[in-house]
């Protein structure tokens, strides 16, 4: 299986080394990029072919869209017309499959990930959807590509997608907001800086390994933590008195509606 990259910026790269890693064969994945620098590093780091025109990675057996949302229209207009066999996978954020098949002539074999930032150390979890072109083969040749960064579920309903944007692309960040929050909360309780960083750091891997590998539900894992009259349950009020779980759901809830609007206005041109 060729590989073809449009684009070689950090979520490519990130998938590049995956698919090494795995012992995919350099040779088999070239890349177009604009910048020179870029190419350079890429070519350096991976010791792949990385060229300027879009037309280099036009005769892969799987073309990977990794370029902005708003450069996609035009990358897409300076390829040569596509093959059947060929599967285009998009990992741009908000752009519907039928639109790009629009934009491809018709082209029917189009699916579309939606990875997110975790993918850059190999921990990553993508969303997956592809159209009815897509074959069974085609199907597991995207699969095979994105697990070479962490983990994918597959929807099938391209809707859906806005809803993994909501959860797991967009959700990173809101890890990463109450880490900030408990390392401050550290600091105001006297510790040092890098104490309470470190803690913070530790407490969130400490417990997501723990409910990943134990299975149980977060509220019964929770449940085992949060002793009655105890610190954690006073902690937890707290957060309830504050509605801290009804203001994530609710910035899961913006972060879908806006992953919809970005689709509808890419999708006019």
């Amino acid at each position: 299986m060729k590989l073809g990259f449009i684009g070689g910026g950090n979520m490519a790269a990130a998938i590049i080394g995956g698919l090494l890693h795995q012992g995919y064969r350099p040779s088999a994945i070239a890349v177009v990029e604009p910048l020179a620098e870029r190419r350079a590093w890429l070519s350096h780091e991976f010791g792949v072919a990385a060229e300027e025109h879009a037309a280099t990675a036009a005769g892969a057996d799987v073309i990977v869209l990794a370029v902005k949302p708003q450069q996609l229209k035009d990358v897409l207009a300076s390829l040569p017309a596509l093959q059947a066999r060929q599967l285009v996978l998009s990992v741009a954020a908000g752009i519907r499959s039928p639109d790009i098949s629009r934009w491809l002539g018709g082209h029917a074999a189009v699916a579309r990930a939606m990875p997110n930032i975790p993918a850059l150390v190999g921990e990553g979890v993508t969303g997956l959807y592809a159209q009815s072109g897509v074959s069974t083969a085609q199907r597991d040749m995207a699969h095979h590509v994105m697990t070479a960064v962490g983990s994918v579920v597959w929807v099938e309903d391209e809707a859906q997608i806005d809803a993994v944007t909501a959860i797991s692309g967009s959700g990173p960040a809101y890890v990463f907001y109450f880490i900030e929050a408990l390392e401050q909360a550290g600091r105001e309780l006297g510790l040092s800086g890098e104490t309470a960083r470190h803690l913070a750091l530790r407490t969130f891997l400490g417990a997501s390994s723990l409910a990943t590998k134990d299975g149980a539900p977060p509220n019964e894992l929770r449940a085992r933590v949060t002793s009655r009259g105890g610190t954690t349950e006073q902690g937890i009020q707290a957060l309830e008195d504050a509605g801290v779980r009804a203001a994530i759901v609710r910035a899961a809830r913006s972060a879908a509606i806006r992953a919809q609007e970005m689709g509808d206005h890419f999708g006019q041109a």
